[in-house]
């Protein structure tokens, strides 16, 4: 598959995607989000910039606490769910624009805080998406990288999974991974924290959009890793129905 191919299969899942995703609970919980605040050190004059910003969770998130943000994104019907959550909640300091991860439509150096989440899985060569962000961040500034990271054992069954519930995704990093991609980008001062995201598959499901078929390969995979732990997620029963928590990465490093 061509760069191009997959940049239109990641349109094509998130333009879908654009309502459901943003509806899915575990996407806006309250303390990964705080988390994020925290280790990035954003304060009131930071110019922020979310890059893969979809529905605008984190840039709404960080706008009461900095100057200003700019969400960047590939997908348009991203775009429009972002700027109608954040004209909801009253946020006159963020806009929306239209963006990849690997061409940012900025400046070197335009940002104090450059974030992104829930990206690098999607992407095929992350390292080369960090580069980026690193150049629109200022000297002295910060880049933050959040996104799922699943241990080796794990990655293949993981990986599986995950492609069939959403087939624009590439691969889960591992947790070793962070650190090493922000330091090989030139980045210092690196901090890495972990959370887990919890999940309930149905809700997971309602906001994507496998492939024909895709749903019930997929809740047979969940249904047999109730036993057999294939994926390191935890996989269990309650409420009547699966429930699991997908084991994120935050890492964040400074610009020399």
């Amino acid at each position: 598959m061509t760069d191009g191919e997959h940049e239109r299969r990641i349109v094509e899942q998130f333009t879908r995607q654009a309502v459901p995703f943003a509806e899915v609970p575990a996407h806006s919980n309250e303390a990964a989000l705080r988390l994020m605040l925290r280790q990035s050190g954003a304060g009131p004059a930071d110019e922020v910039l979310d890059a893969g910003c979809g529905p605008g969770i984190v840039a709404c998130a960080f706008a009461p606490h900095v100057h200003h943000v700019t969400g960047t994104d590939i997908t348009p019907a991203m775009l429009e769910r972002a700027r109608s959550a954040a004209q909801q909640a009253g946020l006159a300091n963020v806009a929306f624009l239209p963006g990849d991860m690997y061409r940012q439509p900025f400046p070197d150096g335009r940002f104090s805080l450059v974030t992104t989440r829930y990206t690098f899985h999607h992407l095929v060569d992350p390292a080369a998406a960090l580069r980026e962000l690193v150049r629109v961040c200022r000297p002295g500034g910060r880049v933050m990288v959040v996104d799922a990271a699943v241990e080796p054992q794990f990655a293949a069954a993981y990986d599986e999974a995950e492609l069939i519930r959403d087939p624009s995704h590439v691969h889960a990093l591992p947790p070793a991974e962070f650190p090493r991609l922000l330091a090989a980008a030139g980045l210092a001062g690196i901090e890495t924290s972990l959370y887990r995201l919890e999940i309930a598959l149905d809700q997971q499901l309602a906001a994507s959009f496998p492939d024909p078929g895709g749903a019930e390969r997929l809740r047979r995979l969940f249904e047999e890793d109730v036993a057999a732990g294939r994926m390191g997620l935890g996989v269990h029963r309650r409420e009547g129905g699966l429930h699991y928590s997908v084991p994120c990465a935050v890492a964040t490093g400074r610009k020399g």
